[in-house]
């Protein structure tokens, strides 16, 4: 997105030992892991960097580096990805390695530490200084407690959006920053200190609530995002209701990183120029495509592949908050692969309704999995008149899709479903009990592999065109009054 962010914090190396494990120690409880491989990863600063680089971002790294082997694995990491500012510092590189097997992590093992940073050098003050956003990525290792960096960091709010990822061990954020991304633990632990007390109030909502409202006081912040896991983000600004920005339903194993991404989409759409609560609806977006992708597991199995095209459309804001839904041809194709019952239905679905929703339900007890054929605006507008749909198509089959009893969405242009079905081959096409007895124009094309019309019982007083009339008389009604 040609967004210039510059990351500021503590790079870790991490690295995942990955084995099987099919037996148990002789001498302890404890799981054998064979055949390990090991596989590097960056980690903390260094992967909230690389994951805005690969979502589009032109990024530099400004982090102490030691001068040992893990910090040489860490550059090479990041070469051609992120432009480095390494600060001096004594001590070694922060490693944690995941022992993992199945998919699942084992144990942990950390090791290194750094103490006494340096000063920050001219190119890293000035790609502090020109950046378009400035993330701090704080992990605790001490470049945030500098006096001169943190007197730099107090001149940039000013100029540039700032987004501090804070640390239980790291130091207090500076004031004025526009936005602060503590976890539901970080936030409960910084408002503890600020505001004793708060931790007593019953409720989880209204605890954190209370503790972002606190802590947006207390660090004069513009906002700050509580992320809360698969609940999403709570963004307080200090007064009024906060907004929640719930997250996408995901089957997650690897969190891992997870607020990383979810920080470092926040300061690219702030560099991009959105507000804050765009933002931080894009970060709850970026953290979930993350996650989906496998987590910090994809990122060590496949860095060149992983979540390269993904991550550019959630920095720019784009895609659903939901699940990808499966199309009609995917979702058909696996009901025949395992010789279920595809069952079909189709109309306008304008205004939807309960009598639609009752339909809907029915026909999906009928078989396996349920499609639903949509008219085009066209083609509706063909078979009701000009003035209608109310609704566009794409309206119409985001609603229906949202169902739990609906599998799959199609829109089709023509008058009738046939090319479609034809496709799909469904064993059942289902219309509402309002084609009784009639002669419905998809059994024809239904006769070609053998499949079955039916009708379901109709809702009474349940129509869309009942609804519209309803609504105009309303419009007529305010009119006059």
């Amino acid at each position: 997105m040609g967004v210039r962010l510059t990351v500021l914090g503590d790079a870790l190396l991490d690295t995942d030992l990955v084995g099987a494990v099919n037996r148990l120690c002789p001498d302890a409880p404890v799981p054998v892991v064979d055949d390990v491989i090991e596989v590097p990863r960056p980690g903390g600063a260094a992967l909230a960097a690389w994951l805005a680089a690969t979502g589009g971002a032109e990024v530099s790294l400004v982090t102490p580096m030691a001068d040992d082997q893990a910090a040489a694995v860490l550059r090479d990491l990041l070469a051609g990805r992120v432009d480095l500012h390494p600060v001096t510092c004594q001590g070694s590189t922060p490693v944690k390695r995941r022992v993992r097997a199945g998919g699942q992590s084992v144990v942990r093992l950390d090791s290194g530490g750094l103490h006494a940073v340096g000063e920050l050098t001219r190119p890293a003050v000035d790609a502090l200084s020109t950046a378009d956003a400035v993330l701090v990525a704080d992990y605790g290792r001490g470049i945030t407690a500098v006096p001169s960096v943190r007197w730099l960091l107090e001149t940039l709010p000013r100029q540039r959006p700032v987004v501090w990822d804070p640390h239980p061990h790291g130091a207090p954020p500076i004031p004025g920053l526009q936005l602060v991304t503590p976890n539901l633990d970080e936030a409960d632990g910084w408002a503890r200190r600020v505001a004793p007390g708060l931790d007593t109030v019953a409720g989880p909502w209204t605890r954190t609530a209370r503790w972002a409202a606190a802590l947006v006081d207390a660090w004069a912040a513009g906002a700050v995002a509580v992320t809360m896991g698969e609940r999403g983000a709570l963004l307080a600004y200090g007064t009024g209701a906060p907004v929640v920005v719930p997250a996408p339903p995901v089957a997650a194993q690897d969190t891992c990183g997870a607020g990383d991404a979810f920080a470092a989409a926040a300061a690219m759409l702030l560099g991009a120029g959105r507000v804050t609560g765009e933002a931080v609806q894009g970060a709850v977006k970026a953290a979930t495509a993350y996650v989906r992708a496998g987590g910090a597991n994809a990122v060590s199995a496949s860095p060149d592949e992983t979540m390269t095209s993904s991550t550019a459309s959630w920095a720019a804001g784009d895609g659903s908050t939901g699940p990808p839904a499966r199309s009609a041809a995917d979702v058909a194709a696996e009901v025949h692969a395992h010789h279920g019952t595809l069952v079909a239905t189709g109309g306008c679905f304008d205004l939807l309704h309960a009598g639609h929703v009752a339909c809907l339900e029915e026909a999906r007890r009928l078989g396996d999995a349920l499609v639903v054929c949509v008219n085009s605006d066209a083609s509706v507008r063909r078979l009701k008149g000009a003035a209608r749909p109310v609704m566009p198509a794409e309206d119409r089959a985001r609603v229906l899709q949202a169902l739990s009893c609906v599998d799959a969405v199609e829109i089709f242009d023509e008058d009738t479903p046939r090319r479609l079905l034809r496709r799909l081959r469904p064993e059942v096409w289902a219309k509402g009990g309002d084609y009784a007895g009639a002669e419905l124009p998809e059994s024809g094309v239904m006769d070609e592999w053998g499949g079955q019309v039916v009708t379901l019982p109709y809702v009474t007083g349940r129509s869309t065109t009942s609804l519209v009339a309803a609504l105009a008389r309303t419009g007529s009604e305010h009119r006059r009054l």
